[in-house]
């Protein structure tokens, strides 16, 4: 599975990452790719955990 991060400032300067494919798995950071960074590792943290309680997941992850 492939997943999307999208990002955007926020009024404040910040800025906002989302992974579209896991709901809920948002981060924010100080620039675009911070942001993302922290979405990425938010999003295996989920990944990890859904195989932990063995629910399904993707095989393959990519960015």
């Amino acid at each position: 599975m492939k997943f999307t991060v999208e990002y955007e400032q926020e009024e404040d300067g910040r800025w906002l990452a989302e992974v579209k494919e896991l709901p809920g798995v948002l981060a924010y950071g100080k620039n675009p790719d911070d942001a993302a960074a922290h979405a990425q590792a938010l999003a295996l943290r989920v990944i990890a955990d859904r195989l932990e309680n063995g629910e399904s997941t993707p095989f393959c992850i990519s960015w």
